[in-house]
């Protein structure tokens, strides 16, 4: 049993605290210019950070500029090639059917999420695009990482709103 304060140590989940604290500072780089603060992170095979993203529909008016797309764009231009196979994504809110299409599409291997998103998240709380079994792709899903450091980024942005 774990002693008051500590948490019991999460084989699965603690190797993502470290790039998921980068991908909350993402986040903020998003709140800072009036976005809903979404960051992502992408790591390349051997753990190397390949790209960031945050949200930046605000800033661009495009209604695709959400931060995985842009953090998967990113790392393919620096990869080199569209196909991110050995690549994991870190996002701080389970991705969007767009987002997780566009995952199943890159070929990523995996994708670590922090806070569930029960209105739109499409890796398994209202839909789950990233494990149908019906798609050429599926990428590993590793849920909860900072989970609730990621909900209250969100959940203060939307209250100061």
């Amino acid at each position: 049993m774990a002693e008051a304060g500590h948490a019991e140590p999460d084989p699965v989940r603690d190797p993502w605290r470290a790039p998921m604290r980068l991908a909350l500072a993402e986040a903020e780089r998003a709140a800072l210019a009036g976005d809903v603060p979404v960051g992502a992170v992408v790591l390349s095979a051997d753990g190397t950070v390949l790209a960031t993203g945050h949200n930046e529909r605000e800033a661009t008016g495009d209604p695709t500029a959400h931060a995985e797309v842009l953090a998967l764009r990113r790392a393919a231009s620096a990869h080199g090639e569209w196909r991110l196979t050995g690549c994991t994504l870190v996002v701080t809110l389970e991705p969007c059917v767009m987002c997780a299409g566009a995952l199943v599409q890159s070929r990523v291997d995996r994708v670590v999420f922090g806070a569930l998103d029960e209105k739109a998240g499409a890796a398994g709380s209202l839909v789950d695009v990233v494990r149908d079994r019906r798609l050429n792709h599926r990428p590993e899903v590793i849920h909860g990482v900072l989970a609730d450091e990621c909900a209250a980024q969100l959940t203060d942005f939307f209250r100061n709103r």
